[in-house]
């Protein structure tokens, strides 16, 4: 199905915005409200859609800004070979957003999800005095700790040509997410809004290298860049935090959970009967605690 915005746009009415980044890719980004500056962080296969509801609940208080990372939501979709699809380089492309294009000076809040852990903390250890505040949902910004085991589902999509070619052909990261990350399932509207931006083969790529990125062990790609991430969280160990953190997801399960408390025991915790998708099933008692938490 061709991606048609008014599918989906009741759902997500803002305005867009865009930036070029110096690879040459256009990045896109919602940038609503004003007021201290909070910036949300997707992962992957989702894209600022994951965040619709939150910007909503938080636009008239705060100036929520969410960036699509290259190749996801509505930015510009590079093929492999056209763009590193790095750690690294979602770090950079962050920060050149907020520092460069956008010039926030006053410090900001930050809201995690997913792949979004590892991205927004890894601009947070760079510049820890630009961070006010940290909400982290389902996420990681560590490496897999050393009890919890590889999701099958996930290592199918890294190791095999099935999984790469089940993601390329069918959309099957995307698709498989829209049915099973939330518990408390989803209208066939927002299922499409999340599976909408990678609707051919070409838009697909960044789904799939995000998968491929993950750093597992000692030599692969982002290994030594999640190293010097994790390293740096004894950086933001006074920054207030508060964790709401879905009990049901496949992925990022309890031991995730268990390593971001042993790592800021002074944080705020909160589980839910929820998924992958927190914000899905849970999202008005987040926002509810949210609100408190921020003020």
């Amino acid at each position: 199905m061709a991606f048609d915005k008014n599918l989906y746009k009741e759902e997500y009415p803002f305005a867009s915005n865009y930036y070029v980044q110096p690879s040459g890719f256009m990045q896109h980004y919602l940038d609503e409200g004003n007021g201290t500056p909070f910036v949300m962080v997707h992962g992957n296969p989702s894209w600022s859609f994951l965040y619709r509801d939150m910007v909503k609940a938080f636009r008239d208080k705060y100036r929520c800004i969410v960036p699509d990372h290259i190749g996801c939501g509505l930015s510009d979709k590079p093929r492999k070979g056209q763009y590193p699809f790095t750690l690294k380089e979602r770090i950079d492309d962050l920060e050149r957003l907020l520092d460069e294009r956008l010039n926030l000076t006053q410090p900001i809040n930050l809201a995690l999800h997913d792949w979004g852990g590892a991205i927004g903390m890894g601009y947070a250890v760079r510049h820890p005095e630009k961070i006010n505040k940290i909400v982290v949902l389902n996420t990681a910004a560590f490496g897999l700790p050393s009890d919890s085991p590889f999701p099958a589902a996930i290592w199918t999509f890294r190791h095999t040509k099935i999984g790469e070619l089940l993601n390329y052909y069918f959309n099957a990261f995307s698709f498989i997410a829209s049915h099973t990350c939330s518990i408390k399932g989803m209208s066939k509207k927002i299922r499409y809004g999340f599976r909408a931006p990678y609707d051919c083969v070409a838009h697909r790529t960044a789904t799939s290298e995000f998968v491929l990125d993950i750093p597992l062990k000692e030599g692969d790609r982002s290994w030594r860049e999640l190293k010097k991430l994790e390293a740096g969280l004894t950086l933001l160990q006074d920054k207030p935090m508060i964790i709401c953190f879905g009990r049901r997801d496949f992925c990022f399960n309890r031991y995730f959970f268990n390593e971001w408390k042993r790592r800021f025991p002074k944080s705020k915790r909160y589980t839910f009967n929820a998924g992958h998708y927190t914000l899905e099933d849970a999202g008005p008692e987040i926002f509810n605690l949210v609100d408190d938490f921020l003020k």
